[in-house]
């Protein structure tokens, strides 16, 4: 495993990070504990030293088996990171009571590295500077709970840019950014202006939700068959030095052996000129298909009204694809579909992605009533 400088603090952490956002489940969609548990530990075994996890992940299981997963002496193994869920946030204290829920399920008495999970305008001014969360922070640190101060990102340049300014003791930060997304959210500018003022820049997303590890056959075509398409996707990442790591969400242990070998292989400025082309034709390409900028996090479920909003959304954006008669088929299997969506709003207050689902549900329903007619 390679290891990288993580911003101003100090520390070296491994090129790859374990996300567990996306761990093994069962056919009725609980975690898989006992391989989740397994594929940490072979990851830490195997040199990666940061995991990753958030009080929503999961159903809210994911830090629970997290910490069963750091038992036995892996905990002084690895990094620990975690994200306050900014939205929950009634009263000011409430900060410290989920901060010790938080503690109690991960069976710590510290988080390495905590974040105020997907900031955006709203969640920042009315929650983040309405209750001083910046200094419950630093009051936590002061106690031991948690060393270094984060915030992960969700909206556009603009208030990145205000957030970075707003405190001057940040450590480091986790943006949403692959070859795809150069411009969208923070970005490009954003990853290399907070890496400017010494902070860490964790990378999320690097395949998109998954979209870039089997990308439609337009995109495939343009990349050389030595390498996977996670592979290149993940070295657009590796290959820059404002980079400190990247997390992937591994869901079975292939993925894993493959990331962990790729992370092995990584180095700043891997990318040759050649590749680099590649990337911006693939970008092009894929910008053109792209109808929903869906990654799949499953923010938005449950659906009062039980639609599985990601589910659709991949099926709709096959259409562009020329995958049409799988989207169909996949959108037939769908017991509740698009036009049962009662544009209630609920799922755009949690969408990262800012999608406006309301708006676009009826596009879908149209496409695929005209599809199957």
């Amino acid at each position: 495993m390679q290891y990288r400088e993580f911003g101003k603090t100090g520390l070296k952490v491994s090129a790859l990070g374990f996300g567990a956002m996306r761990l093994p489940v069962l056919d009725n969609n609980q975690v898989d504990e006992e391989r989740a548990i397994k594929m940490i530990r072979h990851a830490i075994d195997e040199g990666v030293n940061y995991i990753d996890t958030a009080y929503p992940y999961h159903q809210g299981e994911s830090e629970r088996i997290v910490g069963n997963a750091l038992l036995d002496g892996y905990r002084e193994k690895t990094y620990l990171a975690t994200k306050c869920p900014v939205w929950k946030l009634e009263k000011e204290e409430d900060f410290e009571l989920i901060l010790e829920e938080q503690l109690e399920k991960l069976q710590t008495d510290h988080i390495d590295f905590y974040l105020l999970h997907a900031l955006g305008r709203e969640r920042f001014e009315d929650t983040v500077k309405k209750f001083d969360l910046v200094k419950k922070m630093e009051k936590a640190r002061e106690q031991g709970k948690i060393k270094y101060l984060g915030f992960s990102f969700h909206d556009s340049y603009d208030v990145f840019q205000d957030i970075l300014d707003y405190y001057d003791g940040w450590d480091f930060c986790q943006i949403q950014y692959n070859y795809v997304d150069l411009t969208h959210q923070a970005g490009e500018k954003g990853l290399k202006e907070a890496a400017s003022k010494g902070l860490a820049v964790v990378v999320m997303e690097p395949l998109l939700g998954g979209k870039l590890a089997a990308p439609a056959a337009h995109v495939k075509e343009l990349f050389k068959e030595d390498k996977s398409c996670v592979e290149y996707a993940l070295d657009f990442i590796w290959d820059q030095p404002e980079v400190s790591l990247l997390l992937s969400g591994m869901s079975d242990e292939t993925q894993l052996e493959e990331n962990l070998l790729y992370g092995d292989r990584s180095h700043i400025h891997m990318v040759t000129k050649e590749e680099k082309e590649i990337y911006k034709k693939a970008k092009e390409v894929y910008d053109s298909m792209a109808l929903v900028g869906c990654t799949g996090c499953r923010y938005c479920l449950p659906c009062p009204f039980g639609l599985p909003i990601p589910d659709i959304f991949t099926l709709y954006n096959m259409t562009a694809a020329h995958r049409e008669e799988e989207a169909v088929e996949g959108y037939r299997n769908i017991t509740i579909n698009a036009e049962s969506c009662k544009a209630c709003h609920r799922c755009e207050e949690e969408c990262p992605q800012m999608i406006k689902i309301s708006q676009v549900m009826p596009e879908v329903a149209n496409v695929f009533s005209h599809l199957k007619a």
